[in-house]
C-alpha cells in the first residue's frame, strides 16, 4: 500500500501519495529512448520465443529437404535455406527457446547465488569473507569452457544442465562485483542511521545495504547474457550443448562457418540476432542503472 502524507492550506489539506520504488524505476526508465528500445526488442524477443512454441514443431527444424539445399533469402524463405534444406528463420526462431532460455537462465543462476554470497561477505566479513573469496579464487583458477564441460560431462547433455554449467561458471564473478559493491555502500549515513534508530543488522543489508549496490550488478547482467550465449554455442560446437540436429544461435553460426562464401546467410542472421540481443540488453541495463541509481537522478 503505497504511503500518503498530508499538508494543511487553507483550502483544507492536500494528500500526496508517495510512489513505489518501482513506479519510480518504471517513471524515470521511460523517459529513457535508448532503454525504451532495448525493452522493446527484450520483450519482441520473448514474443518470437513463445511464437516459437505455438507455430513450430521438432520436426519442422530437423527434417531435411534436399530439393532446396543453399536457396537464397526469398520470399519463400525470409533468411534462404541451409546445406539440408531447412528454412533458416524457423530455426532462428525455434532457437530462441534455447538461446534465451540460457542467456537469461545462466545469469539468473549466477546473479541469485553470487549477490547471495558476495552480499554476505561484504558486509558480514571476518572469517566469512575470507572462506568465501579463497572459494572465488578456486573458482576463477579453473577456466570456465573446461568447468562447463566436466560439469557437462558429469550431467549429462541437455539444456537445463548446460544452463546449470554456464551459470556456476559465472558465480565467482557476481560474488566480487556483488563484494565490493556492498563494501562501498556499507559506511554511508543512511546505513549508520539505520543502525542508530535499531534496526537489525539482517534487516539493514537486506533494505538499505542491497538495495543501493544493485547497479554495477545490473551493468554487468546486461553484458553478461551475450556470453552466456556465446558459451553455450561453443559448447554446443564441441558436443557439449544443445543435442543435434536442434537449433541454438551461437550452434547455427559454427554449422554455417562452413560454408560462409557459398551460403553467408546461414551465419549472418544468426549472428546478427545474437548482435541485436546484445545491443538491447546493453542499453535496458544502462537505463536500469540510471533509473535504480539515486546519485543519477535528477
Amino acid at each position: 500500500m503505497s504511503k500518503k502524507a498530508a499538508f494543511a492550506t487553507p483550502d483544507g489539506p492536500i494528500v500526496y501519495k508517495k510512489r513505489s520504488r518501482l513506479m519510480e524505476t518504471w517513471n524515470s526508465l521511460k523517459t529513457n529512448p535508448g532503454a525504451v528500445f532495448g525493452l522493446i526488442v527484450v520483450a519482441l524477443y520473448i514474443l518470437m520465443m513463445l511464437l516459437s512454441f505455438v507455430l513450430y514443431t521438432r520436426e519442422d527444424v530437423v527434417a531435411i529437404n534436399g530439393k532446396e539445399m543453399f536457396l537464397r533469402p526469398s520470399a519463400q524463405h525470409w533468411f534462404g535455406t541451409d546445406e539440408k534444406g531447412r528454412d533458416v528463420f524457423t530455426r532462428i526462431m525455434y532457437g530462441s527457446r534455447y538461446s534465451l532460455a540460457v542467456g537469461f537462465g545462466a545469469v539468473g543462476i549466477g546473479l541469485i547465488i553470487g549477490v547471495i554470497i558476495g552480499a554476505i561477505s561484504g558486509y558480514f566479513g571476518g572469517g566469512v569473507d575470507i572462506l568465501i573469496m579463497r572459494f572465488c579464487d578456486v573458482l576463477s583458477a579453473i577456466p570456465g569452457t573446461l568447468l562447463c564441460m566436466v560439469l557437462v560431462a558429469a550431467l549429462g547433455p541437455g539444456l537445463i544442465n548446460l544452463l546449470v554449467s554456464i551459470g556456476v561458471t559465472s558465480i565467482a564473478g557476481y560474488i566480487r562485483l556483488a563484494r565490493a559493491s556492498v563494501l562501498a555502500t556499507r559506511g554511508n549515513e543512511y546505513v549508520e542511521a539505520a543502525r542508530a534508530i535499531g534496526m537489525s543488522e539482517v534487516r539493514i543489508a537486506l533494505t538499505q545495504v542491497l538495495p543501493n549496490s544493485l547497479s554495477p550488478l545490473i551493468v554487468a547482467t546486461s553484458g553478461n547474457i551475450a556470453s552466456c550465449i556465446l558459451s553455450a554455442a561453443g559448447l554446443s560446437f564441441l558436443g557439449f550443448g544443445v543435442p543435434v540436429p536442434l537449433p541454438e544461435w551461437g550452434a547455427l553460426v559454427s554449422g554455417g562457418r562452413t560454408y560462409m562464401l557459398k551460403a553467408p546467410w546461414m551465419t549472418t542472421f544468426p549472428g546478427v540476432f545474437i548482435m541485436v540481443i546484445t545491443f538491447a540488453c546493453a542499453l535496458l541495463g544502462d537505463g536500469l542503472r540510471d533509473a535504480l541509481d539515486p546519485r543519477l537522478k535528477k
